[in-house]
């Protein structure tokens, strides 16, 4: 969960184990039980992820990136893109028909989002910040991502300050969840 490192670091690191994660989907043979362990593994990563970026990263793209304030708005407008899509697959079979359309709509529409922070949104955020900033970003980012929902909530506020103060209460709640019923410990 965490990498240790700058944010942009501990954010790529996450990026490049989403992307394990969507090759071992993509190599399951069918449904059951494996398949939904993994999908809960993708969704528990997601969502602690972009908790993260919400909380910290974004309004730093907002304070120090020229447009930032239109760059942040595109990423949350992605963000709830990909929310509503983890809620959909948390409600559907594994052995469903609508379960291999929608992993492939996910892995499409995060694959695109990856691309477009590290290719654009990274880059800008390195030339804008000290590394020191960038540093204290990551650890940010490390204690949001600790303290972050697990489960997919679409209607939650997505910006400081009401992101920052609901966050932790649900992110409990769903540890608990997790820890009784075993989900994401595959």
């Amino acid at each position: 969960m965490g990498h240790g490192g700058d944010a942009i670091a501990e954010l790529m690191t996450d990026h490049r184990e989403v992307e394990e994660m969507f090759a071992r989907i993509q190599a399951m043979p069918g449904g059951g039980q494996e398949l939904r362990d993994v999908v809960d593994e993708v969704t528990i990563e997601l969502v602690r992820h972009s908790i993260a970026e919400e909380e910290y990263l974004y309004p730093a793209v907002r304070e120090h990136i020229e447009s930032g304030d239109r760059i942040a708005d595109k990423e949350l407008a992605d963000h709830g893109r990909v929310e509503k899509l983890l809620k959909q697959l948390e409600k559907t079979d594994t052995d469903d028909p609508k379960m291999s359309p929608l992993l492939q709509e996910l892995m499409d529409e995060v694959s695109a989002h990856v691309q477009d922070e590290e290719e654009n949104l990274f880059p800008m955020l390195r030339r804008s910040c000290s590394l020191e900033a960038l540093n204290d970003l990551g650890d940010k980012v490390r204690r949001a991502k600790s303290m972050a929902p697990t489960r997919p909530h679409p209607s939650a506020p997505n910006t400081p300050p009401a992101n920052k103060l609901l966050a932790p209460g649900a992110g409990l709640v769903d540890r608990a969840r997790d820890l009784i019923t075993g989900r994401g410990k595959s």
